[in-house]
C-alpha cells in the first residue's frame, strides 16, 4: 500500500488576523507545498519522518495508536510530536477506523520548501491528513491548531481566493485576481519564522474597535481585485499597513525596518517575520540584499 497526497502553501495577501472575525481576506496559493506519503505498517504505531526541502530530516519519531487514542486537551501540545499527537487525535475523534481496522503506518512528509519559510507547513499537512482519512480538514484545523482556515483553503485551491468566516464557518470563492502590475511584486523573506498562534493570540489581548476595522479592510480587499494600475494597489496596500498597525499597537513593518525603501513594504499573515509583499517600481533585490535579506522571489515564482 502506497498513497500519496499534496497540498499548496499560502500567502494571506489582505486581512491579517482580522480575517478572524470575519473581515474578507484575499490568499493565494503558493507554487510550494507539502507531500504525504502513507506506507503500511506495523505494531498499532506511526513511523513517522518530515523531510525538509534538501532532504534533511527535521522530524522523526514513532507514535503509538494508544496516544493518539488517548490524548485529552488537557494534554499541552509544546513539542513537535505532542502536535502531530493532537492533530491525529482529532483525526481519530473524526475516522476512528484508520486506527481501528490497520496495523500501523510508516508515513513520510516532505516539504517543498524550507520549513522556516512559513508558508503553511501545518496546514499544508492538516489538509493532506484530510485528504488521506477523508475527513474535514477545517474542522481537523479548528479542533487542533485553531485558526481562520484561509490556509486550509489555499492548501486545496489552486487558485486566489476570497476568504471569510462568516458565523465561524469557513466560505471561499474563487478570486479574479492576476494583476498586470505583478512584475513590481516581490515577496521577501525577513529571516526569520514568526509563530503563528503567539500571533494571534497577541491580536486577541488588544482592545480595538472591531467593527469599523473589519469593514474598512473588507473594502480594501474588494478595492484590491479591481485595480488595473500598480500605484492603486499599493496605496490600498499602505492604508492595509496603517489600519493594521493602529489595530496591532504596533509600529508597520516599514517604519521599524525599511524606512528608507522607495515603495511599499507590507506584511502578510503574522506580523514580525515570514514575508513581506514588496511593491516598488524599481526591482528592490540590491536594497534588500544590502539589508542582509537574500530570500527574494517574484509573484510568478511564489504564487501558483
Amino acid at each position: 500500500m502506497k498513497q500519496v497526497f499534496y497540498s499548496n502553501g499560502k500567502l494571506l495577501l489582505t486581512g491579517e488576523y482580522v480575517v478572524l472575525n470575519g473581515a474578507k481576506a484575499l490568499a493565494v496559493p503558493t507554487k510550494f507545498g507539502q507531500y504525504l506519503t502513507v506506507y503500511a505498517g506495523t505494531n498499532k504505531q506511526f513511523k513517522w519522518t518530515s523531510f525538509d526541502v534538501d532532504n534533511s530530516i527535521w522530524f522523526e519519531d514513532v507514535i503509538t495508536f494508544e496516544e493518539i487514542i488517548s490524548f485529552t486537551k488537557e494534554n499541552e501540545a509544546t513539542t513537535i510530536k505532542s502536535k502531530l499527537i493532537a492533530i491525529l487525535h482529532q483525526a481519530y475523534i473524526q475516522n476512528p477506523n484508520f486506527i481501528t481496522d490497520f496495523d500501523g503506518y510508516v508515513v513520510e512528509t516532505a516539504l517543498t520548501f524550507p520549513r522556516l519559510w512559513g508558508l503553511g507547513t501545518s496546514s499544508t499537512l492538516i489538509n493532506n491528513i484530510g485528504q488521506w482519512l477523508n475527513i474535514d480538514a477545517f474542522n481537523l484545523l479548528k479542533e487542533s491548531f485553531g485558526g481562520s482556515g484561509y490556509d486550509v483553503a489555499c492548501a486545496q485551491t489552486d487558485s486566489p481566493i476570497i476568504y471569510q468566516l462568516e458565523n465561524n464557518k469557513p466560505t471561499f470563492d474563487v478570486a479574479n485576481f492576476n494583476p498586470l502590475f505583478k512584475e513590481n511584486i516581490h515577496f521577501i523573506y525577513l529571516n526569520q519564522k514568526q509563530s503563528s498562534s503567539t500571533a494571534i493570540a497577541n491580536y486577541f489581548s488588544k482592545n480595538h474597535d472591531l467593527d469599523t476595522n473589519i469593514t474598512k479592510i473588507s473594502a480594501i480587499t474588494n478595492a484590491a481585485l479591481l485595480c488595473t494600475e500598480g500605484r492603486d494597489f499599493a496605496l490600498l496596500m499602505e492604508k492595509h499597513q496603517a489600519i493594521m498597525s493602529t489595530i496591532l499597537q504596533t509600529e508597520t513593518v516599514k517604519e521599524k525596518q525599511f524606512s528608507d525603501f522607495n515603495g511599499v513594504v507590507k506584511s502578510l499573515g503574522a506580523w514580525g517575520g515570514d514575508f513581506v509583499m514588496v511593491l516598488s517600481e524599481q526591482n528592490p533585490r540590491e536594497y534588500f540584499i544590502e539589508k542582509g535579506f537574500e530570500t527574494i522571489l517574484t509573484y510568478d515564482e511564489m504564487v501558483l
